[in-house]
């Protein structure tokens, strides 16, 4: 399992939540450091710009992967018209 890391923007996204819609996002997050090369229709690599994006219902979660140490950088977190533009 890899770990994950979160940004100090991507924390306050995550408190700032409704509960219940924050406690899905974490449980995707830790679903998908559980194998992130495994298939998932739910998440896009980024053009442009190194990372993926991952989609949660309304939700977007940027982040990238940091293959020498097996961990998952979260960047951001945000409404998916904020995150996935």
């Amino acid at each position: 399992m890899w770990s994950v890391t979160y940004t100090a923007d991507a924390v306050r996204a995550l408190s700032a939540m409704d509960k219940v819609v924050a406690r899905r996002v974490r449980a995707k997050i830790l679903a998908l450091a559980q194998d992130p090369k495994a298939p998932n229709n739910n998440v896009k690599k980024l053009t442009g710009i190194e990372g993926y994006r991952l989609r949660v219902g309304d939700w977007g979660v940027i982040y990238t992967l940091k293959q020498q140490i097996l961990t998952v950088i979260v960047i951001k977190v945000g409404h998916r018209s904020e995150v996935c533009e």
